[in-house]
């Protein structure tokens, strides 16, 4: 489906992998503080911080909670025994060095890495410290990100360009009772057109914000690098955070609006989120970055949650924008999709000002509780109970 804005025409087909269980990397160059704010996020020991670079070299993966205000008031106001919130898979990746498409330091590795994931926290090093070797001489927010983007684009480059001559052979050898496979062919070559001649102007693909639906599936199987969202993380001291300003932060947000549009760009500190973790419970973790680090990057995933509460567990689900009713239900079971006949919908805003004790009945009575079917499309909040012909329980 797409709709049409001042006379063109967007797409409402999303990047990336058809699913719910979408990870996120952590990129940047070499030694600028990503395995250090890993294992802040991951509160780990994961990850190899040091100082020098590839400290990292395979991939470390957690699995992150996401914090949710909405959960945790759910889970009061239906007295649920047991909460459970989503998570968010992140993976540590190795550092990269200018010429990393050409395969220098870590090179190819490092790439097929990010290809892996569905979406990428950018560090970017933003404080000053003699003590901590920088890859490239000095502290230069600027410049690092424009090498990291480059590589990211060289590399797509070569993968367009080795797709374009694949495709073309293909094409001149098909006969004329291949014409539906010919017309696909030189779609997919059209588009791959349009992408390299993107990318030639420094532009990530994602830029781009007219696609059509048909192009969109197309550029999903090739899984492009610049394809894919990024929440820009910028590492500054302990001072500078508790402050929230940054001698580089003007020059990183205008950077990011010409090359990234869209894209935002966080303030924080992997020393600072360090001791946090390290204090644990002791702390009030309002002074943390990394609750709005984690729902950002779900946002540029485009994922959503819809909860089922209930006495026993008030529990967060993840589905993605744009999910219909019977595939909501089935993430909860495959069984539920394939018998869904309805479901009831409470929205969280009519819920959101309950205390405790609570009854839906309230609710029922105030004509709040909808019956949708298999055409609804499940928003952001939604309390859900799922009708499905092989379900005895309510879930």
């Amino acid at each position: 489906m797409s709709i049409r804005v001042l006379g063109r025409c967007y797409s409402t087909k999303l990047f990336g992998r058809p699913s719910n269980n979408l990870t996120s990397g952590i990129v940047g160059l070499a030694n600028v503080g990503k395995s250090t704010f890993f294992q802040a996020i991951t509160r780990s020991k994961l990850g190899n911080p040091a100082n020098y670079p590839f400290a990292t070299i395979e991939p470390e993966e957690a699995r992150v909670l996401v914090p949710s205000s909405t959960l945790d008031h759910l889970s009061k106001l239906y007295g649920s025994k047991k909460k459970l919130p989503a998570v968010l898979k992140i993976f540590d990746i190795a550092g990269l060095v200018r010429g990393a498409s050409d395969n220098k330091g870590l090179g190819n590795a490092f790439l097929n890495d990010i290809r892996s994931v569905d979406g990428i926290f950018q560090v970017v090093r933003a404080f000053r410290d003699d003590d901590i070797t920088h890859i490239e001489g000095n502290v230069d927010p600027v410049r690092d990100l424009s090498i990291v983007l480059d590589e990211l684009l060289l590399k797509d480059m070569e993968f367009v360009e080795n797709a374009l001559e694949r495709l073309t052979k293909q094409l001149k050898i098909m006969n004329s009772r291949q014409t539906h496979e010919a017309s696909n062919m030189q779609l997919e070559i059209d588009t791959l057109n349009v992408v390299y001649d993107l990318m030639m102007e420094g532009q990530r693909v994602i830029n781009k914000v007219d696609w059509s639906d048909d192009q969109i599936d197309i550029l999903n199987t090739h899984n492009l690098l610049t394809a894919k969202p990024a929440v820009f993380l910028v590492n500054v001291s302990e001072q500078d955070f508790l402050a929230q300003s940054n001698e580089f932060l003007n020059d990183i947000k205008s950077w990011v609006e010409e090359n990234a549009p869209g894209s935002p760009v966080i303030l924080f500190s992997a020393s600072y989120e360090t001791k946090l973790a390290e204090l644990g419970d002791e702390v009030d973790m309002d002074n943390s970055s990394l609750s709005e680090i984690i729902q950002e990057m779900r946002r540029q995933l485009k994922l959503i949650s819809f909860y089922t509460c209930g006495p026993i567990e008030a529990r967060q689900w993840t589905i993605r924008q744009n999910t219909l009713c019977p595939k909501a239900a089935g993430v909860i079971h495959t069984d539920f999709e394939k018998s869904f006949i309805n479901a009831e919908v409470i929205k969280y805003e009519d819920v959101k000002d309950y205390n405790p004790p609570f009854d839906e009945k309230i609710l029922k009575s105030k004509g709040k509780i909808g019956r949708v079917g298999k055409s609804y499309i499940v928003e952001d909040g939604d309390i859900m109970t799922f009708k499905a012909a092989a379900a005895k329980s309510r879930k």
